[in-house]
């Protein structure tokens, strides 16, 4: 796909981050952005630096991201194009010391579902829906209507302790990829994934004044090259599964060769 002016693009997250590194890649080419973010002052301000659209969506609400994608066309056009990088998810082990009680606890099946809800049905969500608006699109060469980038994470295949939720529904991320590249076959939609490693987004950031002797060691941990990952090395290659039209149903970790040990 020519990643140029007349495409428009969806990016979830896109208020801070590796969404944001994605937004700036994506109009530094030209291309037509609308953020979702539950963040209105950060998705405000970043869509003011970089002439996007601000869209205030919570990805676990159906109602919200549907009225999104109303105002992100009505403003831009049909999108061709979605990165899906927000999240929601609870952490916690499966079964852990209660220091109240003494005993045991378990994370909750609540806390499991709402977590679930956040990683695996919001990234089915932002998918489907995007996909529905693809469809009706003329295609492009190779028949191509659109393309669709989801994030993982290395925890899908590296999760650590405290991560059970996160870890296997990250893991779910990467197993929609394959049936639902293979649904949206006949309608020229791609489906692709990126399981990031430890980048430096503001998250992480905090460490480096906060806990120096944690961002060193953070730092360390990363194979080559010994750094955290830049936000916009996670776009660039967001826009290279964009660009290369014979990426489809791809699961590809961005990482600097880093394997998660179990804590």
């Amino acid at each position: 796909m020519k990643i140029d002016p007349s495409l428009s693009a969806v990016v979830t997250g896109g208020a801070s981050g590796l969404g944001l590194a994605t937004v700036k890649a994506l109009r530094s080419s030209g291309v037509k952005v609308a953020i979702f973010d539950v963040d209105e002052e950060g998705g405000k301000r970043a869509a003011d630096e970089v002439g996007a659209t601000f869209c205030k969506v919570d990805i676990m609400s159906e109602e919200a991201v549907l009225a999104g994608f109303d105002a992100a066309r009505a403003a831009n056009g049909q999108e061709r194009i979605l990165v899906h990088c927000a999240v929601f998810a609870k952490g916690g082990k499966t079964v852990s010391k209660d220091k109240e009680t003494g005993g045991f606890k378990r994370l909750s099946t609540e806390d499991y579902a709402i977590s679930a809800q956040g990683i695996l049905v919001a990234s089915y969500r932002m998918a489907s829906i995007a996909a529905l608006g693809m469809a009706g699109l003329d295609p492009g060469e190779d028949g191509e209507r659109g393309s669709i980038v989801l994030t993982s994470s290395a925890a899908a295949q590296d999760g650590q302790v405290g991560q059970v939720a996160y870890g296997s529904l990250k893991a779910g991320v990467n197993g929609l990829v394959l049936p639902m590249a293979r649904d949206l076959m006949d309608l020229g939609i791609r489906v692709n994934s990126i399981m990031p490693g430890i980048f430096a987004t503001p998250p992480m950031l905090r460490f480096k004044d906060l806990n120096p002797a944690m961002w060193d060691a953070l730092n360390s941990s990363v194979p080559f090259p010994k750094r955290l990952g830049k936000p916009d090395e996670f776009a660039s290659l967001v826009l290279e599964l964009v660009r290369n039209s014979y990426m489809n149903a791809q699961t590809i970790r961005i990482d600097g060769a880093i394997r998660m040990p179990p804590r």
